[in-house]
């Protein structure tokens, strides 16, 4: 028999929308979510004390206008591997790695996969404390936490910013809930 002849059945697997919950998830974190995107930015990229302060706003928003989500990634702020290189004199950054981890069938349709979307925040402690005895990797992880509760919504929406309120649908039908923050 020819085996090239063979059709077979299209396969499916929860496994295969991870790609795209990562670029809608993203997308939301620094691209449709301004103004906190700019500061989440700022986080990352300017390693200053006053990072998010007032005074010094256009001179930083210039630096982080210069950086796509693309660029986040391709300079390593944003990973999606959790290999940090460094450069021998390179500056430091502040790291956000995204993984998936904790796969188990949903409880309502085992179809789909429940899982654990988890970011690690990772900071040079020459950077870690801000303005106001703020804290870089929990401000990060605020803001993390709060874009993301703001988008999702019980995950009833697709992107919607006709109210300038960014709402996401992820591609299964689970919720997004904060389970923890190391």
């Amino acid at each position: 028999m020819r085996k090239d002849l063979i059709i077979n059945k299209k396969i499916y697997s929860s496994f295969f929308s991870c790609p795209e919950d990562v670029r809608k998830i993203l997308e939301g974190l620094f691209v449709y979510s301004k103004p906190y995107s700019d500061d989440l930015k700022k986080l990352l990229i300017i390693n200053n004390p006053d990072c998010l302060s007032s005074i010094k706003k256009e001179e930083y928003n210039s630096i982080i206008n210069r950086f796509s989500l693309a660029d986040l990634m391709d300079k390593g702020y944003v990973r999606l591997n959790p290999k940090i290189m460094r450069g021998t004199h390179e500056e430091i950054k502040a790291y956000i790695l995204v993984a998936f981890d904790n796969f188990s069938p949903n409880d309502v349709s085992p179809r789909f996969l429940d899982y654990t979307f988890h970011f690690d925040i990772i900071c040079n402690n020459d950077a870690w404390v801000l303005d106001n005895l703020a804290v870089r990797p929990l401000m990060i992880a605020g803001y993390i936490d709060g874009l993301l509760r703001s988008m999702t919504e019980q995950n009833k929406y697709l992107w919607d910013n006709s109210d300038n309120q960014a709402r996401i649908k992820l591609t299964g039908i689970g919720e997004y809930e904060l389970l923890g923050c190391n």
